[in-house]
């Protein structure tokens, strides 16, 4: 049984009463749903070093990469068939998916068993589109700028909750117990979207799945982030180096020239074509990818071991890097909420700048400063206020952008580029990193100079993608787009 919202009444309550309560448990059935994928992040990203110990390998990027890999290559097809079928209903099959690989990965026995497992889990990977979709189909027109602003803000709470209770399971049960924390976070997911949210109401024709155009789409990019996290190991001449990333780049271009011809193509180059699209894209991406893969490096520097001469990680626990991360969080939450408020009062362009200003200052004063508990306590202060109004503005960017019957494709779209970003940005700050590194017993240990080199990378992107704001064309404000039963 699903909760339905359809009804006169409920409408003429929500607007009279804010969210109402049906509209407040779909809104928190949808949170989780968005931030399932960030959580999986925060555990993998804080078990990483217990597991490189543990299996004794240097290859531990890979226990993060490979969901990623496995979720750009399914996005193109899990948006497309949403569109056709239904966003609740393929949402509710890749979460099925994803909570097989988390059980897999929570009895493997080997490091090739796990990664295989966390494959199998990145098919929820395109969540996150069919999430931030819904909430423009499901909620009143009035409530979708605050919807969004607080499924971004999610990542809020999650930074200020999450931290905690990884740090009580990684520090009490050790990287199994994440593990399974993982598979029961999914399984509470699938059924609260199962009996709490409602089917959006916007449909596609039903037309022919363009397998040819995915498989090059999702494949070529794929293959591109595979390619660059072999760069180091096989040498950036080496010809299997520049025949994946080669071979990405053409099947790339090959899907761009391939959508021109079928008659029902994946991703419209109508929409890709438009200026304030792939604008808004370009820069959300290269913001957002810089955001959530800066992360890896941060866990990294504050989880593993000090060593003298071998390797300059800070040593703290998991419940440590919690409490000292906590004020930072709180900042985001309140910051986040209130973007997602402002943004029907100012240009999302303003607010989407002075966020990435504020990431750039952030990022780039903690690649000086990292040492000390006071150091990132204070840096989070500004780091709150810079990831809250990013994490806000960008779903919001991307309804003011596009259609109502394009919303799926667009956040599709968006998440894909993002991930394609954050999986090929983690995989050249972990070559970064590694130029430092020792290894001893299969495992690697990092020096500081790798974290300050590493950190110093993401600040250089984060400005990049600040400065390309000014690419983005100015678009109607969001209180006048199709929303919510409007559309």
């Amino acid at each position: 049984m699903t909760l339905e919202l359809n009804s006169p009444h409920d409408a003429a309550e929500t607007e009279k009463s804010g969210f109402g309560a049906r509209f407040a448990l779909v809104l928190v059935a949808l949170l989780w749903a968005s931030q399932l994928n960030g959580l999986m992040g925060l555990m993998a990203s804080s078990a990483q070093s217990a597991i490189a110990i543990h299996f004794h390998t240097t290859q531990i990027a890979w226990f993060s990469q490979v969901g990623l890999l496995v979720g750009v290559f399914t996005t193109p097809f899990t948006v497309k068939a949403a569109g056709m079928y239904g966003k609740k209903r393929v949402l509710v099959v890749i979460t099925v998916l994803g909570l097989a690989g988390d059980l897999i990965a929570a009895v493997s026995t080997n490091y090739e068993t796990l990664l295989i497992g966390r494959g199998l889990a990145g098919f929820y990977g395109p969540s996150i589109a069919l999430v931030y979709a819904m909430a423009r189909d499901v909620f009143p027109r009035r409530l979708v700028g605050p919807a969004s602003g607080f499924l971004g803000g999610g990542m809020g709470v999650l930074a200020l909750g999450g931290p905690f209770l990884t740090g009580w399971i990684l520090d009490d049960f050790g990287y199994r117990g994440v593990l399974w924390f993982m598979a029961a976070a999914t399984a509470i997911s699938l059924l609260a979207v199962q009996f709490m949210v409602p089917e959006s109401p916007v449909r596609e024709g039903r037309t022919p799945m363009d397998w040819a155009g995915g498989i090059l789409l999702g494949g070529g990019f794929a293959s591109v982030i595979y390619g660059v996290g072999k760069g180091a190991e096989w040498g950036w001449t080496n010809g299997r180096t520049l025949g994946f990333i080669g071979g990405g780049l053409i099947a790339v271009i090959a899907f761009l020239m391939l959508e021109r011809r079928v008659a029902h193509p994946l991703f419209p180059i109508s929409l890709l074509g438009r200026r304030r699209v792939w604008a808004t894209f370009l820069v959300t991406s290269l913001a957002m990818g810089a955001v959530y893969a800066q992360g890896t490096v941060a866990y990294l520097l504050v989880l593993m071991p000090k060593i003298p001469g071998l390797s300059d990680g800070l040593g703290w626990t998991a419940t440590k890097n919690a409490t000292v991360g906590a004020v930072g969080s709180v900042v985001l939450i309140a910051t986040s909420v209130a973007a997602g408020a402002l943004a029907r009062r100012v240009d999302s362009r303003i607010l989407l700048a002075a966020g990435g200003a504020l990431v750039v200052a952030s990022v780039g004063l903690t690649s000086q400063f990292h040492y000390q508990p006071g150091h990132f306590i204070a840096i989070g202060l500004l780091s709150g206020l810079g990831m809250g109004t990013v994490v806000a503005v960008v779903p919001i960017m991307i309804i003011e952008s596009v259609r109502p019957e394009e919303q799926a494709l667009g956040n599709g779209a968006q998440n894909l580029m993002q991930g394609v970003m954050q999986g090929v940005l983690t995989q050249l700050a972990f070559v970064i990193v590694a130029r430092g590194s020792h290894t001893v017993n299969g495992t690697a240990f990092y020096v500081d100079r790798s974290y300050t080199h590493g950190f110093m990378f993401f600040a250089g992107v984060a400005a990049v993608a600040t400065l390309l704001v000014v690419l983005i064309p100015k678009a109607k404000p969001l209180d006048e787009v199709d929303a919510g039963r409007s559309a």
